[in-house]
């Protein structure tokens, strides 16, 4: 198969992905629904349904690396803060600073800040990371040596990363390691 063909096939097995995927979530989600099942099946199918929100996630992601790298990828350009951008729940992340409003394609932008973060704290190892941002300029710390190829996706072990610095690439930007930090420009 030519190299050129091979996002195209890449996107056509991600959209081929989600009904059956779509299948067994539905599923999951009627007999959690019912209430008629025993506390082991229930926290089974919770098992389910959260397994297959993430394979939701991962095959979103790979579609949006497949067009990237088949030059087809128009995001969808939303203002967005990028303080918020930075934010992702996780209480192992935290942000501070003052963000500025921009046009992005916020899902892939957020997707990526948290996917840097995690990959950050998991590969570290660290406990917690921080967001310091500045306008469209954010900056991740502790970046330890051992997660350094990781974050930036240069080592294949991350898939978040790896499509999170693509996007943001795509998008105009710039993910660079600066001393122990990531430094992302939006």
């Amino acid at each position: 198969m030519a190299a050129s063909r091979f996002p195209r096939v890449v996107s056509l097995a991600c959209h081929d992905l989600r009904t059956p995927l779509a299948t067994v979530y539905g599923f999951a989600r009627t007999l959690t629904r019912a209430g008629n099942v025993d506390e082991r099946t229930l926290r089974f199918l919770e098992m389910i349904e959260e397994a297959s929100e993430q394979m939701t996630t991962l095959l979103d992601e790979l579609g949006v690396a497949a067009r990237i790298a088949g030059e087809r990828w128009e995001p969808a350009l939303v203002e967005a803060d990028t303080r918020e951008l930075a934010g992702s729940g996780d209480e192992r992340v935290t942000v501070e600073g003052t963000g500025e409003t921009i046009q992005t394609e916020r899902e892939s932008v957020s997707r990526a800040l948290h996917s840097f973060a995690i990959a950050a704290v998991r590969h570290g190892p660290v406990d917690r990371v921080t967001w310091t941002v500045d306008g469209r300029s954010l900056a991740l710390a502790p970046i330890t040596e051992a997660a350094a190829p990781v974050v930036l996706g240069d080592e294949l072990k991350d898939l978040g990363s790896i499509i999170g610095r693509m996007a943001i690439e795509e998008l105009g930007g710039s993910v660079a390691l600066d001393g122990d930090a990531l430094r992302v420009q939006l």
